[in-house]
């Protein structure tokens, strides 16, 4: 348990860091002048480089371990946040977002790290301490961020830098390299990894559904602050307190309920509830002023995403054999980067040229439509 517990600490860390920038990334990048185009594209390239790198990572932790590839990735985004936070240039503010994005594509080695210390029926619940890491994280970061926000808009970040820097010196004294579960991946990134990984007769379309979701899920957040700042005319700590709300609620969902409900009812039924549910409430979030309409919604949300990402993790990972986690797991979190940031692109360009609720319609529609999918992706586990 106690590897768990470190990986879990590690991962909340980095998170509660990240979580600092999520609600002013919008208004800081304004303060540069930045479009609402603009704002979006700076979300859209640290995505670009974790859809690189993510791979490349979950591959050298196969071959070189677990725990050098989480100290380097740390110790690097820790300088890369600190010089991002010292930017004077919208164009600084693009290059520190796109190296920190390279180094903090390493939720695959976590990922393969709890996939090396769990047997596959407690993989849920490993997968599940990612997920309330996240519900944390995007607890305490967003509502600490949007505070500090008072303080200059600079101050969160260089907060971030801070925390990150704790992370490293956490898991360099406490983080030691998992046993190896098979014979690990020796190769660095294959070129066609991700149409590999695609075909897997197990995961391949699991991996797809992660890919449309993540993507959906993108159009949403990418405009989440500029609407409610431009449409309702919330500040920065505003938007970190209803954010911080959806991590109460994450927390809560995939820290203490998704072990029973998915020993109820199973990954597969968890998956296929939720992709069509996230699609409802997505579709009401532009409809739902400020603040107990739009809590409400955010919580729907919230409950809807905690049950659905750690299970359709644990199908993915429990679909890949031990030799091929690293390599699976970081083609998906890959995937999920390139969603995260091709997403914003679509986002950015449905807010500024069609209208303002638009990028939530259309992720409503796109996850109402993934739902045959998810039913497909699902069948070899169901049955």
């Amino acid at each position: 348990m106690r590897p768990l517990l470190v990986i879990f600490l590690t991962v909340l860390v980095d998170l509660i860091g990240f979580g600092l920038v999520i609600p002013l990334l919008t208004f800081y990048s304004e303060a540069f002048g930045a479009s609402a185009m603009q704002v979006t594209l700076l979300m859209a390239c640290y995505s670009v480089a974790q859809f690189f790198f993510a791979p490349l990572w979950g591959a050298l932790s196969d071959r070189w371990g677990r725990r050098p590839v989480l100290l380097l990735s740390i110790g690097a985004g820790t300088l890369m946040l600190a010089g991002f936070a010292a930017s004077t240039e919208l164009w600084m503010l693009f290059a520190f977002r796109t190296l920190h994005g390279v180094f903090a594509a390493n939720l695959s080695v976590a990922q393969a790290y709890i996939a090396d210390v769990t047997t596959p029926e407690n993989r849920a619940k490993g997968m599940g301490l990612i997920g309330a890491a996240f519900g944390l994280g995007f607890t305490v970061g967003p509502w600490l961020g949007g505070e500090l926000s008072v303080f200059g808009l600079a101050a969160p970040i260089w907060a971030a830098a801070a925390l990150s820097a704790l992370n490293f010196v956490l898991a360099l004294a406490l983080l030691p390299e998992p046993p190896s579960k098979g014979d690990r991946v020796r190769r660095v990134l294959d070129p066609a990894a991700v149409l590999t990984v695609l075909q897997h007769p197990s995961v391949g379309l699991a991996v797809l559904l992660t890919f449309t979701l993540t993507f959906s899920f993108a159009m949403m957040e990418s405009t989440f602050a500029l609407y409610e700042e431009h449409f309702y005319n919330l500040n920065a700590a505003q938007v970190g307190r209803a954010l911080g709300v959806v991590g109460v609620v994450g927390t809560i969902v995939q820290g203490g309920l998704i072990g029973p409900v998915v020993r109820r009812f199973g990954e597969a039924t968890l998956v296929r509830i939720c992709v069509p549910g996230m699609g409802l409430t997505l579709f009401l979030l532009p409809y739902a002023p400020p603040w107990a309409a739009l809590i409400a919604v955010l919580v729907a949300l919230a409950v809807f995403n905690g049950f659905l990402n750690p299970s359709l993790s644990a199908l993915i990972s429990k679909g890949a054999s031990a030799s091929e986690q690293g390599a699976v797991l970081g083609t998906n979190q890959s995937l999920s980067a390139l969603a995260r940031a091709t997403g914003p692109v679509l986002g950015g360009l449905l807010f500024s040229r069609v209208a303002m609720p638009a990028s939530f319609l259309t992720a409503a529609g796109l996850l109402l439509a993934s739902t045959a999918l998810a039913w497909r992706a699902t069948r070899p586990q169901a049955s």
